[in-house]
Formats: C-alpha cells, sequence, structure tokens
C-alpha cells in the first residue's frame, strides 16, 4: 500500500474519475495498526484494489473538508467524489465486502 500526501490525493481526484479507496491513520494508534494488517491481506487478495494511506496528521485540509471524525478511517472516491467513509473495521471478510460494494 502506497502511501500519499495529500497534495497527491487532492491532484488525483482533480484529474482523474477511477475509484479510490484512501486509507486515514495515525502512526502511534493501535487500532491503525491492526487495521492496516487487515488491509495488507486484502491487498494481497486483490492485487488491483486501488488503494493507498495517508498519515492524517499531514492532511489536514481533506481532514477538514471531507469531516473526518476519527482514525481508522477509509474513504471512498468516486467520480471526484467523496461517497462513503467506513471508520468501524470488524474483519478481513467484512471489509473486502465493503471495498466491493459501489456507491
Amino acid at each position: 500500500m502506497e502511501e500519499w500526501t495529500e497534495r497527491q490525493v487532492q491532484q488525483w481526484i482533480s484529474e482523474s474519475d477511477e475509484r479510490l479507496f484512501i486509507y486515514f491513520y495515525t502512526p502511534m494508534c493501535g487500532t491503525c495498526k491492526v487495521t492496516e494488517r487487515m488491509l495488507q491481506v486484502i491487498v494481497e487478495l486483490e492485487k488491483d484494489l486501488p488503494l493507498v494511506k495517508c498519515n492524517i496528521n499531514f492532511c489536514p485540509e481533506l481532514a477538514q473538508s471531507w469531516q473526518l471524525e476519527s482514525v481508522p478511517c477509509i474513504v471512498s472516491i468516486e467520480d471526484h467524489h467523496l461517497m462513503r467513509k467506513r471508520y468501524r473495521m470488524q474483519a478481513v471478510d467484512d471489509l473486502l465486502r465493503w471495498f466491493q460494494q459501489t456507491g
């Protein structure tokens, strides 16, 4: 999973209409570490999953404009817009189903 900056995310949103998932985390968050391990499993299962990660500490504009309430948080971007946010990371299979949903 590649780490992106706030600028990279903003540029991608303005230039692409493809789907993207962004995983927001903080380095000291224990729940974020567990979530990242689950996401690594999902990335191995779904090699083409468009998923990047961002340290929310370095994304103040996105956090504010998207009203991100806590970490870990995964957002779904489609057609230049934030479509969904997810804060509760229960299990790999549950997350995988969430990624496979549209809209």
